[in-house]
């Protein structure tokens, strides 16, 4: 049995992830700004899942997630899943802002944070849900392509420290294409999972220590040709 927190698990990706790993025997903590929506899931499987009800972008959200390590009697895998994505096309500050506290300062605290406790301890994996968006700039969403860029790379950071431990301690960086949920805005998206099956390869990536992932498989070619298109091709798109 392993001692899972999912950081975001109110919706999404990562409500079906807290369900998977409670489903198959996990002791799982959940955290997210609506109480009622951790309870409905605690509910759901009440014997392999225990709350934390908190906001990381707070001044108290280390103090939250050692309560909840407390809670599990420990920790072996950490999903940093908690994010924003709204549409900037006309740049607004207010946007830009809450952005990249949630998805850069906040996942940056947490993850340094998760990061020496599972060199302490001598073993863990910690994964981040970031996205494709991550590979190239996105005028409509300029501060969610980059705070999802800084994500991976800071991952591949990580993963390269990890393995310089020597010790069994992992990272993956998982980025997923569209997937049915509410993250996933616009009317131009093509190949849109359900969140079902974008959970399920997530938890088999991480099950095999996987460090970097795309969501669908098939988003790995998205990945390669948005990094080989030429800029003057790209920067006319949209």
């Amino acid at each position: 049995m392993q001692k899972v927190i999912i950081v975001g698990a109110t919706s999404g990706i990562g409500r079906e992830l807290a369900r998977i790993y409670a489903g198959s025997g996990n002791l799982v903590g959940v955290t997210g700004r609506r109480q009622e929506l951790l309870y409905s899931l605690q509910l759901e499987y009440p014997n392999h899942i225990v709350t934390e009800c908190f906001d990381v972008t707070g001044s108290e959200c280390i103090s939250h997630l050692e309560r909840l390590i407390e809670k599990l009697g420990g920790l072996d895998l950490l999903v940093y899943n908690s994010g924003i994505g709204e549409s900037s096309e006309v740049l607004n500050w207010e946007i830009e802002r809450k952005t990249t506290t949630l998805n850069v300062d906040s996942f940056l605290e947490i993850a340094v944070y998760v990061f020496n406790f599972f060199v302490r301890q001598g073993h863990g994996h910690l994964a981040t849900t970031s996205s494709i968006a991550s590979i190239r700039g996105n005028f409509q969403a300029p501060a969610y392509s980059a705070s999802k860029a800084f994500q991976s790379v800071y991952f591949e950071g990580l993963h390269i420290k990890a393995r310089k431990t020597g010790l069994p301690v992992f990272i993956t960086d998982i980025q997923p294409g569209f997937v049915d949920t509410a993250m996933a805005k616009g009317d131009n998206r093509f190949w849109v999972q359900p969140v079902d099956k974008a959970a399920r390869q997530i938890v088999a990536a991480i099950g095999k220590k996987k460090w970097r992932v795309y969501i669908t498989r098939r988003w790995w070619l998205v990945a390669k040709i948005f990094k080989w298109i030429p800029d003057w091709v790209y920067h006319r798109m949209g």
